[in-house]
């Protein structure tokens, strides 16, 4: 379904063309920084004017072929900006607000939206698998051609149109690079230690991997104070990060395991089937994995499973951290401004949007965490009514 555009503007976003090219991107550029026309919202939708994105794996995961989606796609989903033109249909946000993206929008009808966040939302699935917005509307189009949107956001362009069930309003002391990163890092690795496997300062705690969303996982533990936090990469200097940070304890993979070293809760942030096993290794008596991390599909893991009945253990699975955005964003929030979660120590790097290719690669490479990109207030992206009946 086509939106009914009130108005149309040009804007420059970052389009994925192909699915699976090789690396390195820098060199094969499967991502275009192109002109496209963007519809006005719907009746409850938004226009977002992007001030701040960060590069995620689930954007790299969409490059390399591992989560295929529709093409040409306009990729970005943990993002955040201002509310610059509201829908009709929306009443609880207010033109000029900051607002986060979030990458599963929750229909609040559904079976699975009356599970308090264990299950994700059905309808916002099906959609982010097709491209569209919740409602099915689509307002990307280069030239004659329909861009796809990215997991219902499409955050790396100066503009982005939303469902309202796709972002969280935040308080204006919230820099944008902060908000941009509550959207899927924070939720997806936070949520685990909140919601999925309810932490408490008596239990001990693992976390195997220690990208973007594990250091998130990592940074929460640590602001809860439980009796252990024990932090497990292939990565020195990000294991050097996690002690800098507070980590009572940090080893590698192989390590971790020859030493016998166990927790209560172990979160497993990687989405690779031998990450999986050394965490499935490290449950502990009674002890739960929760698990995170989007193997490619078709990844196999062996675990020993008599040692889930023998140690009264379990696995949990839990996808953007059992969470409910509207719920859990300003929970994090507000840890962020008491000064518990300093999400500043997640961003490693910025680039511009001519860079998104170079991005991926250092993503896959496992050198940084998060990387931002701005978007200043760009002249470029003007309003284009001219264009709306043209790309109807």
């Amino acid at each position: 379904m086509t939106a009914t555009a009130s108005v149309a503007r040009t804007i420059r976003g970052a389009v994925l063309n192909e699915i699976g090219a090789e690396a390195p991107y820098a060199k094969t550029r499967p991502i275009t920084i192109d002109t496209l026309t963007l519809e006005g919202p719907g009746e409850n939708e938004l226009l977002v004017r992007i001030e701040a994105a960060s590069i995620c794996h689930s954007d790299l995961s969409v490059v390399n072929g591992s989560r295929p989606r529709p093409v040409p796609m306009l990729l970005g989903h943990e993002a955040a900006g201002i509310v610059e033109e509201i829908g009709s249909g929306v009443t609880d946000v207010q033109v000029g607000q900051r607002v986060v993206l979030t990458f599963l929008p929750r229909c609040g009808e559904c079976r699975e939206c009356n599970t308090d966040g264990k299950l994700p939302c059905s309808n916002g699935s099906k959609t982010n698998e097709a491209g569209t917005l919740l409602d099915g509307s689509e307002h990307l189009h280069r030239g004659d051609e329909t861009v796809k949107h990215h997991l219902g956001c499409s955050g790396f362009a100066d503009y982005a149109v939303v469902d309202r069930r796709s972002i969280v309003p935040v308080g204006e002391d919230v820099p944008a690079d902060i908000a941009a990163v509550l959207g899927c890092a924070v939720l997806t690795g936070g949520g685990a230690v909140l919601n999925a496997a309810k932490v408490t300062s008596e239990d001990s705690v693992a976390v195997v991997g220690l990208g973007g969303v594990g250091m998130a996982a990592l940074l929460t533990a640590i602001g809860i104070e439980p009796r252990e936090v024990i932090a497990v990469d292939s990565n020195e200097a990000k294991l050097d990060l996690a002690r800098e940070w507070g980590a009572t304890a940090a080893h590698t993979p192989a390590e971790a395991v020859e030493q016998g070293i166990t927790a209560d809760v172990v979160i497993e942030a990687v989405g690779h089937p031998r990450a999986f096993e050394t965490a499935f290794k490290m449950i502990g008596f009674g002890g739960t994995l929760v698990t995170v991390g989007l193997p490619a599909p078709g990844a196999e893991s062996a675990i020993e499973p008599l040692k889930l009945t023998a140690r009264a253990q379990s696995v949990i699975g839990s996808y953007l951290g059992s969470a409910v955005p509207s719920r859990d964003i300003p929970k994090f929030e507000q840890l962020w401004r008491e000064g518990k979660l300093p999400l500043e120590r997640l961003i490693s790097d910025t680039i511009t949007l001519d860079e998104i290719n170079e991005g991926m690669d250092a993503l896959a490479a496992g050198t940084v965490l998060r990387q931002i990109i701005h978007f200043p207030h760009n002249e470029e992206a003007t309003p284009a009514a001219h264009l709306a009946t043209a790309s109807a």
